[in-house]
């Protein structure tokens, strides 16, 4: 934070410790893995609080902030927790964390799709209770990547990430978005400006949209049935985008052959139907779970709140 004084923080959530250390470099950082009872005296003073994806900061929360805090920084990409109104008619600057999961959840979404191509949650199961009979030719057959279609629908900065890794397992790739990318973004992706086209044609979906009024619910029964029949559908994106009837009904019928699901509806209390589906290989939200990210994110609140507070604008300030 350069030779002026660093500013206090309370930082609400759990931590990995690297990112406590990291945080604690730049700020008088104070450390609570809940929200205080009472909250009160805990922000009392402080100049910055942190919060975390899963907690929940609405508009009367925080209009009664202390007038000493001048920044709130989300630790996530997303921000609809966060009160953004609030916070600008209070004055308060927000900071997200964008472009630093890009690589840890595009890895992830090809370990949904291999797991949910190869039967890792049959398989997994299988090991684990002990009652392995040994290999034979008919056991947990699966389907490989190589040779197959990928249809992706959001072609951002993960769309992208998934697609590059995508392409090193001998995939094609085709996009939907509302709006084609300049050819050096494609990369050789086609684009189908209709997503009925790309599902047609694709053996995996890859979903890895934005969540908003326009793509809630998007994986639909209508658009189930717009499938290749036996396509393989994977969610890095956010639960809400997909439709849970229609999906779990798909996956009971055949007509999507399995699913790889890194998010909810309701997390953490998914439907209850998907536990007995034996081809949904299940992720509990860990998308962007490795240390490397854990701490470019951190890095980025860091940067952007030096970058402000020395009079800049820095590209993840969102309010």
């Amino acid at each position: 934070m350069g030779t002026e004084k660093p500013w206090s923080m309370l930082a609400v959530g759990p931590l990995p410790d690297a990112v406590k250390a990291d945080l604690s470099a730049a700020f008088d950082a104070t450390f609570s893995d809940t929200v205080p009872q009472p909250f009160g005296p805990a922000i009392a003073g402080r100049d910055v609080l942190l919060v975390n994806f899963g907690t929940v900061w609405p508009r009367a929360t925080i209009l009664a902030l202390p007038a000493s805090i001048k920044a709130i920084a989300t630790y996530s990409v997303g921000y609809e927790h966060v009160a953004l109104d609030a916070a600008t008619e209070r004055g308060i600057a927000v900071f997200n964390t964008p472009g630093v999961l890009t690589d840890a959840v595009a890895e992830t979404g090809l370990l949904l799709m291999l797991g949910a191509a190869r039967r890792a949650t049959e398989a997994i199961d299988l090991v684990r209770s002990r009652a392995w009979p040994g290999w034979n030719a008919t056991q947990l057959v699966g389907v490989e990547l190589l040779g197959k279609t990928l249809g992706i629908f959001g072609m951002g900065r993960i769309g992208r990430g998934i697609a590059r890794r995508a392409r090193a397992f001998g995939m094609g790739i085709r996009y939907h978005n509302r709006t084609r990318l300049p050819p050096e973004l494609e990369d050789g992706a086609i684009f189908d400006a209709d997503f009925a086209t790309m599902a047609a044609a694709s053996d995996f979906l890859a979903i890895a949209a934005n969540a908003s009024a326009e793509t809630r619910g998007f994986l639909d029964a209508a658009r189930i049935a717009q499938l290749k029949p036996g396509a393989i559908v994977v969610n890095v994106s956010r639960g809400e985008l997909v439709d849970d009837d229609a999906l779990i009904a798909a996956l009971g019928s055949g007509h999507v052959r399995a699913a790889g699901l890194d998010v909810f509806n309701n997390e953490p209390k998914l439907d209850p139907r998907y536990f007995d589906l034996p081809n949904v290989f299940m992720l509990p939200h860990i998308g962007s779970a490795t240390i490397e990210t854990r701490r470019r994110m951190a890095k980025a609140l860091i940067d952007g709140i030096a970058e402000w507070r020395a009079g800049g604008t820095p590209k993840n300030r969102i309010a």
